[in-house]
């Protein structure tokens, strides 16, 4: 169907396509091969996002009836004038919350035309839902940036058209909307463009659309507006129906594709699963895996349907190898002669998204491409002011910030840079207790100390020097509050397994603080990377093959967990010193508990930094019920029975 204008009138007039009465096959062809342009509206609260993603759904007739008559009446109800319809009744996505009592991350909207269908992705203007915004960027080819005409220019407006520029979004549309309260008027349009355009020319947007419109009364939606007659450009659906998708341009790029699962119904048939996101590839076309760098021939595509001779950028295949090579789910199939790099630290920009501050050193999960690994954020380069772009020096990032730091990750993965690749240059981070995503990343470029630092073999390894001692190496992390008795305790444990004759050495909390972590204070992200460290010292005297005792508040399960992760298994074992927080407060042989009530010691465990019990310990010793002897005991027992 097509828009006409009716003389003397805003509405336009749809005239269904007359190839569905002259040959309805030949219809059903032209749409099943129509191309789709996926398009996501951003910008402050109530600048009209929903409004406007009604009246595109209204204005090309993709509404159902019964929706329509119940729109409509739902706009009498609430007393519109005119005739006009309040077209966020029907999209806006926080109020289907609401109603349904569940969380929409981001409410994705289909319509179509004779010339595209569309995928727009609805998300919230509230800074607090930033996250939502990312997420339905992260796929989109054009993002459609709206401003209140009466507003201008707004902070939620820098922050999203700073994020569509990092996500590398290049079709930008700024929709003036709401020129019916200013009067249509042409010279605030125009002042509002200048002020973006100065913005845009800072964060390196080369190019925008505005476009001057009214979601409520439909003005240069699908029709042109009699209000404006000094605009002279497209109306946005035209726009949008002639925008160039990014399915074509990444045909355009060396072939990658991340396995996601290899495929083999039976002994004669191994194949490998995944979408291709850039290039080209056909049968005989030479091949690498990486990491591994393993390289063959493809010798089949296989699609449903039957085999392929081609198969491009957007297409779920199968490929079958010439030879028998090592693949597995998150490797990523790379051109032989133009494959991508490899790295564990790498520079990336992060948007944090979660409530919880972002703290240097915690083990994370990085989820990119199919594939999952751990990594941990060193503290950050620098924090961005979306509103000056001003680099400003921070030690974390809280929500919605967003800031450049160095990743590492515990292994090597396949990656380019987000701008020439998002598929393998973006990332998500994950927080391995909650599993919940805490932040969005875009790799810049991998450190070069990556690619110059290996590891190097040693002939005397951590097994040879625990044969020598006769024993296992291992760790004992002692955890509990501040006056549990854990420094007491792990000191008995020592003197016991010292009689036994065992290789034995002590780091206890204090004593470290005084040399290794004398730079550390006492804040969330001081505590992780404390504990951090004492791992890292930990892991290295296993390697000795001492049997290491730690005694350490450690008041984060994440930091516990990690440690553990850097042993083998069975040589954690995690003793929870248990004393409630009122009997170590009596105890209080430091005095410091009296400081952190009376306000002179801030960030103190149990007080007003929180404590994580742990909630499988390896031991658990109630000091209450036990004395420090006893318990000792019990642990020694627990030692040598590993």
């Amino acid at each position: 169907m097509t828009a006409e204008m009716n003389a003397g009138s805003q509405d336009p007039v749809y005239v269904t396509d007359a190839l569905i009465a002259e040959d309805i096959d030949a219809y059903l062809l032209k749409h099943q091969h129509k191309t789709m342009l996926r398009f996501i509206t951003c910008g402050s609260v109530d600048d009209g996002k929903s409004t406007l993603i009604g009246r595109l759904l209204y204005d090309t007739k993709m509404i159902f009836e019964d929706q329509l008559a119940s729109l409509e009446h739902d706009s009498k109800a609430v007393g519109t004038q005119g005739g006009d319809i309040d077209f966020a009744l029907l999209v806006d996505g926080l109020a289907a919350e609401r109603e349904q009592g569940i969380t929409i991350d981001v409410a994705y909207r289909f319509f179509a035309t004779d010339k595209r269908k569309f995928i727009v992705a609805d998300t919230p203007g509230h800074e607090q839902y930033t996250r939502n915004m990312v997420t339905g960027a992260s796929t989109a080819d054009l993002a459609v940036i709206l401003i209140d005409a009466r507003q201008g220019v707004l902070t939620q407006t820098r922050r999203h058209s700073y994020l569509v520029q990092l996500l590398g979004i290049r079709n930008v549309v700024l929709a003036i909307n709401k020129m019916d309260l200013v009067g249509y008027s042409q010279e605030r349009f125009y002042e509002i463009v200048k002020d973006y355009s100065h913005f845009a020319q800072q964060i390196g947007m080369e190019s925008f659309l505005p476009i001057p419109i009214s979601g409520l009364k439909g003005d240069n939606i699908a029709a042109r507006s009699a209000g404006m007659p000094w605009y002279q450009g497209p109306t946005l659906l035209q726009h949008l129906e002639e925008a160039p998708v990014n399915d074509a341009r990444m045909q355009d790029y060396a072939f990658r594709m991340p396995v996601q699962w290899v495929n083999r119904p039976n002994l004669d048939f191994r194949g490998f699963a995944g979408q291709i996101g850039t290039g080209t590839v056909r049968p005989g076309d030479a091949i690498r895996v990486l990491p591994s760098g393993k390289t063959t021939t493809v010798k089949q595509i296989v699609a449903y349907g039957g085999n392929l001779d081609q198969a491009v950028a957007g297409q779920s295949v199968t490929l079958t190898f010439a030879d028998e090579i090592d693949c597995s789910r998150g490797d990523v199939i790379v051109q032989a002669d133009e494959p991508c790099e490899v790295a564990d630290q790498f520079e990336a920009t992060l948007v944090w998204m979660d409530e919880h501050a972002m703290l240097p050193g915690r083990p994370y999960l990085l989820k990119i491409g199919t594939q999952t690994v751990t990594a941990t954020v060193t503290e950050p380069k620098y924090e961005v002011n979306v509103n000056t772009l001003e680099h400003l020096a921070s030690k974390t990032l809280g929500l919605n910030a967003i800031g450049v730091v160095n990743i590492s990750t515990d292994r090597a993965i396949p990656f380019e840079s987000y701008g020439v690749n998002p598929d393998l240059g973006g990332f998500i981070l994950i927080d391995r207790m909650t599993n919940a995503t805490v932040a969005a990343g875009m790799i810049h470029f991998a450190l070069r100390r990556s690619q110059n630092i290996h590891w190097q073999a040693v002939d005397v390894n951590r097994e040879a020097h625990a044969a020598l001692k006769n024993q296992k190496a291992a760790v004992v992390w002692f955890t509990g509050l501040s006056g549990s008795g854990k420094s007491t305790i792990a000191n008995l444990v020592e003197k016991k397994l010292h009689a036994l004759g065992k290789h034995t050495f002590l780091l206890d909390g204090d004593n470290v603080r005084h040399g290794l972590n004398r730079d550390l204070g006492f804040t969330d992200a001081d505590r992780v990377e404390n504990i951090r460290r004492v791992g890292e010292v930990a892991k290295l005297m296993t390697d000795a093959g001492l049997i290491v005792l730690t005694a350490f508040i450690s008041p984060f399960r994440s930091e516990r967990r990690m440690v553990r992760d850097l042993m083998a298994q069975g040589e954690f074992l995690e003793v929870f010193v248990d004393t409630p927080l009122d009997v170590a407060e009596a105890r209080d042989v430091k005095g410091l508990y009296k400081k952190a009530r009376a306000g002179q010691l801030k960030n103190f465990t149990g007080i007003d930094s929180p404590y994580e019990a742990p909630e499988l310990a390896d031991v658990t010793v109630n000091t209450v019920e036990l004395s420090a002897e006893e318990a000792a005991e019990r642990i020694v027992e627990a030692i040598l029975a590993r």
